[in-house]
């Protein structure tokens, strides 16, 4: 029994149609096979009847062959033209890279310009954040000497609790001083003064520390008085130059307007002579 892929190649083979390898392969098996051989023989005689049987196309008519043979011959176009070559001019290239240069040189410009406004609105707006840190740094200091200190002092002295005890803490006058020595920039004071019991707290830091026959002298000046009004003497730790001390004028004071500390001689002067350390505004 012949295969199926034998009986196609055969076919093709009947009409001339393999080639290559496959036409090769096939005429080295077609010997070998008698059946395979009576197919293609049979497949030949089928396709020579199918050839006789096919009406023969007349030939053309003489008019119609020399126009057909006419009409291949190539003729010259009678619309085709010379052909000029555009040649770009030598000078456009260097134009075109001056115009990318120039149109650099303003961008970049352009952009050094808007960099420039963008540091100087950023450096506003940090002289803004600097300067309302200080603001907020003063008005801390400012609660830290009204509020802030007077709780400490309460708390840590008897006599400014009794202060507080004896008068509305809304009605105290609170003081801070400040240094006016060179030797001792660093020294500071805070002053009670409760006018309703003509009596007061201080409390200084940072003093330098006192010879033997010197003492510090606070003093209350009220503009109803000539000269400033004694409020005592007093001495500070050697080794810290702090004090707490309370204290009440020689004279009755209406108006507390500032509050010094001088040194003076050992047990204080009537009149201040030495110089002074502290002072407030």
């Amino acid at each position: 029994m012949i295969a199926e892929r034998q009986e196609e190649l055969a076919a093709l083979y009947a009409f001339d149609l393999l080639e290559g390898e496959e036409l090769a392969a096939f005429e080295a098996a077609l010997p070998r096979d008698p059946e395979l051989r009576r197919l293609v023989d049979s497949l030949r005689a089928t396709a020579s009847t199918l050839a006789y049987a096919l009406p023969v196309a007349p030939a053309p008519s003489p008019a119609l062959r020399a126009r057909i043979l006419n009409s291949a011959v190539p003729r010259p176009r009678a619309d085709r033209g010379v052909v000029i070559p555009f040649a770009l001019p030598s000078w456009l290239g260097w134009a075109a890279a001056a115009c990318f240069f120039f149109a650099a040189i303003f961008f970049a410009g352009k952009s050094f310009n808007v960099r420039g406004e963008l540091q100087s609105v950023l450096e506003a707006e940090r002289v803004a954040r600097l300067e309302a840190g200080t603001l907020k740094n003063l008005l801390e200091a400012e609660r830290i000497l009204s509020r802030a200190q007077i709780d400490r002092i309460a708390s840590t002295e008897r006599l400014a609790a009794d202060l507080r005890a004896q008068a509305d803490i809304d009605r105290l006058k609170i003081s801070a001083l400040t240094s006016l020595a060179d030797n001792s920039p660093q020294a500071r004071a805070v002053a009670v003064w409760n006018p309703e019991s003509q009596q007061g707290v201080l409390i200084v830091s940072k003093l330098p520390p006192l010879d033997r026959d010197k003492d510090y002298q606070l003093w209350v000046i009220d503009p109803q008085y000539p000269i400033p009004v004694d409020g005592g003497v007093f001495t500070v730790d050697p080794a810290t130059g702090e004090a707490r001390v309370k204290f009440k004028p020689t004279q009755n004071v209406a108006l507390a307007q500032t509050f010094a500390v001088s040194l003076e001689r050992k047990g204080g002067v009537p009149k201040a002579e030495g110089p002074m350390m502290l002072i407030s505004n």
